[in-house]
């Protein structure tokens, strides 16, 4: 009977390792479902990119077109020292290198700082640190602009009027980047302030130092966000590791608009719940988990109803599946509510300002020569990166520098453009000879 037995059980055991080899129908249906749903959305995540970056670019190169003030310029950002005005290609080259190493370092420096501020959990410090920058951009910066664009309409206006406008213009703005307010506007908001920093860095900036400058940065961009101690992949682990989104005024996204509203309460508002709940202790264990049930229900309508955006899309995706914490933190006892209801909605991808402001500036400087050819070769380019860097998104399920491809595709494009291409078509042109 006992050697019935453990051959019985041998059987048993050879089956079930049958059975494990040979992949289930329900396994095979949801890789199918999963493969199905990463196309879609890989596809409609290409085009919410799509429609921004072209925005931007599109917005960049029409002021710097039409306004003479962002074209040109015998004024430099003070961490290009070296500009002397020359037609030696030996002295061109040095100085714009070294300006673009000073830019660079200032860049690291900037990113080491946020970096150890975030891990001491100086939070306060970053948010004061941001709202100082965007007041300067929303304010200062737009006043300018503004200015200079009336000025080029030929448009008057008076003083006060002006104050009027941009303090509104900057005090919404303000509102809805760090607080609460539409997906919509404040997409738009910070579509502006890439813009503007575009502007600023075209017309402050020495026209080689620019190339070079996009060049080095990309090449930072690779290595702080792949290698392993990158400052921007241990940023993004930490804010993983703590169930945390990033800052919205440094990231767009096409589903968030907000920091994560469910984070867990504080340890005197737990132990102050905790003893009501021992005071409350009569109800029967059914009560119980009925109204743990009406709590979940409530703590997810809070999530859909404070996460904001359009369609009621609530919480922060990570863009790619597997990296983010699939659970908001809700409710008065810190509950973990899953969003099923809008899981499709909630499939975002990020993608940061940086990457706008460079990718604008690399296009308006294309454009400030005036040949609309190396402009729109420069767009394409970028658009053709851009989509690869969201197929290798999607395949290897984790954060990737959004800089190295499209810039490499734009700078190649610019030079192959304006020193071949053009030159091509101006002598067909010439001899009336059509292609």
């Amino acid at each position: 009977a006992a050697r019935a037995q453990s051959e019985a059980v041998n059987q048993q055991q050879q089956q079930s390792e049958a059975e494990g080899e040979q992949p289930r129908v329900e396994d095979v249906d949801d890789e199918e479902e999963d493969a199905d749903k990463l196309l879609l959305y890989g596809s409609k995540q290409i085009i919410r990119l799509f429609v921004p970056v072209s925005i931007c670019m599109l917005f960049v190169v029409s002021i710097i077109s039409t306004v003479s003030y962002y074209s040109s310029t015998q004024q430099y950002l003070p961490y290009t020292p070296f500009h002397d005005q020359t037609d030696d290609p030996g002295k061109i080259a040095w100085q714009s290198i070294l300006n673009a190493l000073i830019i660079l370092g200032l860049v690291i420096v900037m990113t080491i700082v946020l970096i150890v501020l975030y891990k001491l959990r100086c939070y306060k410090v970053i948010q004061g640190w941001l709202y100082v920058t965007s007041v300067l951009i929303l304010f200062f910066f737009s006043l300018i602009f503004f200015g200079v664009l009336l000025s080029t309409l030929n448009l008057a206006f008076d003083y006060i009027t002006m104050a009027v406008c941009v303090w509104n213009f900057g005090l919404v703005g303000q509102v809805a980047i760090h607080w609460k307010g539409p997906l919509l506007l404040q997409q738009m908001y910070l579509i502006f302030i890439s813009a503007l920093m575009a502007l600023v860095f075209i017309k402050f900036l020495p026209e080689w130092t620019t190339w070079v400058l996009l060049v080095l940065i990309s090449i930072w961009d690779l290595v702080a966000v792949l290698c392993p101690k990158g400052p921007l992949r241990m940023l993004v682990e930490t804010a993983q590791e703590r169930n945390e989104s990033l800052f919205p005024s440094l990231i767009y996204s096409t589903t968030a608009a907000y920091m994560s509203v469910g984070t867990a309460e504080q340890p005197q508002q737990q132990q102050q719940q905790q003893q009501q709940q021992q005071q409350d202790g009569n109800v029967s264990s059914d009560l119980d988990e009925s109204g743990s049930h009406q709590q979940q229900h409530q703590a997810a309508a809070q999530v859909l109803n404070g996460g904001g955006g359009d369609g009621g899309e609530a919480g922060v995706s990570g863009g790619h599946d597997g990296d983010g914490p699939d659970a908001a933190g809700a409710g008065s006892n810190g509950l973990r509510v899953r969003n099923k209801a809008f899981h499709d909605e909630s499939h975002g991808v990020k993608l940061g300002l940086g990457d706008f402001v460079f990718y604008s500036i690399l296009v308006g400087r294309a454009s400030s020569a005036g040949d609309w050819n190396t402009t729109l070769s420069c767009y394409f380019a970028i658009l053709i990166g851009l989509s690869l860097t969201l197929l290798l998104l999607a395949i290897g399920r984790r954060a990737l520098p959004a800089l190295p491809i499209s810039i490499t595709f734009g700078v190649i494009f610019y030079f192959l453009t304006s020193l071949i291409v053009s030159p091509f078509v101006d002598a067909l042109t010439a001899q009336q000879f059509f292609i």
